[in-house]
């Protein structure tokens, strides 16, 4: 055999030699990938590692977005976009009694299966917020007097409204704390289409254990929230 012959032959083998050890190297990494990956899914996402219902009381003051991360908020009273042109709460979240947020989830999934979500305007309200309130407002046709509270002072009430799939909130007739009559549930002056969306706003929240508020679409209370202690509790802002 010649030398050219032997030298041909030993780069034969050496690139055979190569391609199996890249061929090796690439089925390896696609194992460890592959594992990673497998990890990944067993692991439990943190943005979707909720607090389990049992680990409080009914009446326990708890923040929603530790329960679900399905609906949208829009805090008015965390910015002045609203009635009073004030902000009035340090910063935005939606604190009610455990009890609430059950039955609010639940209503909740039964929109998300219309394709509807729920928009969230208020929650339940310090008393020191409502006194606030009433001094920059001293009327109980607009603000609840703070010596008696309200039914959001108690944790059992939200304001709310519904947004479709693309996050656009649905016609509802009025704005959010619109004080006139065509805010009331009985007004019946409006399109065939705002009737609708406040017929399936009502029959969705009555269904799952809240009471409408006849001059407010938009105010629901959980029955038997009223028995609930007025509260002055407060969050800490993150």
């Amino acid at each position: 055999m010649t030398i050219l012959k032997k030298v041909f032959l030993l780069l034969l083998l050496i690139i055979a030699f190569s391609c199996k050890s890249v061929k090796e190297v690439r089925l390896a990494n696609q194992s460890i990938a592959n594992e990673e990956i497998e990890n990944i899914k067993k692991s439990p996402s943190k943005t979707n590692s909720f607090i389990s219902f049992e680990d409080n009381s009914d009446t326990t003051f708890v923040n929603l977005k530790n329960y679900s991360n399905d609906f949208v908020l829009d805090m008015k009273y965390a910015t002045s976009d609203n009635f009073l042109n004030k902000k009035v709460y340090d910063c935005a979240a939606c604190y009610l009694r455990l009890k609430t947020v059950k039955s609010l989830i639940n209503a909740n999934k039964d929109f998300i299966e219309k394709g509807y979500r729920i928009k969230i305007f208020d929650c339940y309200r310090p008393l020191d917020v409502q006194r606030r309130m009433w001094e920059i407002v001293s009327n109980p046709d607009y603000v609840a007097d703070p010596s008696k509270g309200s039914i959001h002072n108690r944790g059992g009430a939200v304001d709310i409204t519904l947004v479709d799939s693309n996050g656009n909130e649905i016609d509802m007739g009025t704005t959010f704390d619109f004080f006139g009559v065509e805010a009331s549930h009985d007004y019946q002056n409006l399109s065939e289409e705002v009737k609708n969306n406040r017929k399936l706003l009502k029959e969705v929240m009555l269904k799952n254990n809240f009471k409408s508020f006849d001059s407010e679409w938009w105010h629901y209370n959980l029955k038997d929230s009223n028995l609930d202690n007025l509260s002055n509790f407060k969050w800490k802002c993150d």
